[in-house]
């Protein structure tokens, strides 16, 4: 097999890394990839953009590739499944209608109502002053969020109607124009990330991450700090449950709709103490950091599932078989970020970090041999894999620690809320 995996970050680095775990995968692309997909055996990059949809169909009929694995959402949302599906190339990721679950808030939740799926109550404003109204007239804690694709940093949890404020009219000035303002649930955070042919649905290992930037979950939001799976907050009876009660309504529906949905369906679930849960947004694509820390503990061959999905035969694969034991990734960050930040430092100590036995993926880094360089706001995800949580925390910071670039920077209290229970 020969597979191409469109995107450039962790994720995509993860995927690739665990599609050629696999004597079966012969050659994974990456287009455009990576610093780390750069150096990976049995992967090559291909300097492509990720929404040059008749490059990319073209090169995958010429290299004859079994089929794509589509990592980010924004070309998901630009329809490039369904331009590939029209030029007879199989690809893993929904159609550009599948795509607005992620694509768009308000439509998102429209069909959570629809399904029946248990979330949080939400208005949509396109008026920036009827936003503001409304948050002054229901309070705080409140959350606003931008209605379209932010890059996993569009989502503002105000403690303060002043915060609340602020963030409509930051969020305005950076071109949101639709903004959906949320009521604010309590719990912890959870991701589940599902894999559907359309018809069948099997969720994942069940992870937590840590947004924010700051030490204590605090600061502005980013795409991932770190995260953990899985996560002992989920037991098997609550993910069966779940499973019900939200991802086989959210296929039901979409079905229903005239929607031919095959990918990954990413569930962010808001559990309390009483083991409710309520969707906080659908995801459209296989999350990040989440799949730098799924990936590691899946057992069964990914390219078998991924096959089956596109071939609508989940249901004939046998349940999918884990590695015992826990993933914890810790993510590298150039200083600056989320905000703005310097790019083209040299990258020292990954060969070491490699040497303790845990997995550096590559986010934001190029290679320009010999040399690997930072290139990105979050820079590496170590991943460490052990018997229990311990074991697996210390083995990412005992790899990260070995790690240096300028102005490197990460969180030393990722799954503090592992040793907190």
């Amino acid at each position: 097999m020969k597979i191409l995996v469109v995107g450039n970050g962790g994720r995509e680095h993860a995927i690739a890394w665990a599609l050629l775990r696999s004597p079966k995968v012969k050659q994974a692309i990456c287009i455009p990839g990576n610093g780390g997909t750069a150096q990976l055996e049995r992967c090559r990059n291909m300097p492509m953009r990720v929404d040059d949809f008749e490059g990319i169909a073209r090169f995958a009929l010429v290299q004859g590739a079994s089929f794509v694995v589509v990592g980010p959402e924004l070309p998901l949302a630009r329809g490039i499944s369904d331009y590939l599906r029209k030029q007879d190339v199989k690809v893993f990721g929904p159609t550009l209608a599948g795509a607005e679950i992620e694509a768009s808030k308000t439509w998102a939740k429209n069909l959570m109502i629809e399904a029946g799926i248990p979330t949080g109550r939400s208005q949509t404003f396109t008026d920036r002053e009827a936003a503001q109204t409304y948050v002054s007239e229901q309070g705080a804690p409140i959350v606003v969020k931008a209605d379209g694709l932010a890059a996993g940093k569009g989502v503002v949890v105000a403690q303060t109607i002043a915060e609340a404020q602020d963030a409509i009219a930051a969020l305005w000035q950076q071109g949101f124009h639709k903004l959906a303002i949320e009521e604010f649930l309590t719990g912890q955070e959870v991701s589940v990330l599902a894999l559907t042919d359309g018809k069948t649905i099997r969720p994942l290992l069940p992870a937590q991450d840590h947004k924010q930037i700051g030490e204590g979950d605090t600061g502005p939001n980013t795409g991932g700090m770190g995260v953990y799976a899985p996560t002992p907050l989920v037991s098997p009876e609550l993910l069966q449950n779940i499973q019900k009660t939200i991802l086989e309504p959210a296929i039901t529906t979409l079905n229903a709709r005239g929607i031919d949905y095959r990918g990954i369906l990413y569930a962010g679930l808001m559990i309390d103490g009483d083991n409710n849960c309520r969707v906080l947004e659908f995801n459209c694509r296989f999350g990040d950091p989440e799949t730098q820390a799924i990936l590691p503990l899946l057992e069964t061959p990914l390219h078998e599932v991924i096959l089956a999905c596109i071939e609508q035969r989940l249901d004939q694969i046998p349940p999918l078989q884990w590695h015992e034991g826990s993933a914890v990734c810790v993510v590298a960050a150039s200083e600056g970020y989320p905000g703005s930040y310097a790019k083209g430092f040299p990258i020292q100590g990954i060969d070491a970090a490699e040497a303790t036995g845990a997995m550096v993926f590559h986010a934001g880094t190029k290679y320009q041999n010999p040399q690997t360089l930072t290139d990105g706001g979050r820079v590496l995800g170590v991943t460490g894999v052990g018997d229990s949580f311990n074991d697996a925390i210390a083995l990412a910071y005992q790899a990260i620690d070995k790690i240096e670039f300028d102005g490197i920077y990460y969180r030393r209290d990722i799954g503090h809320r592992l040793k907190a229970s």
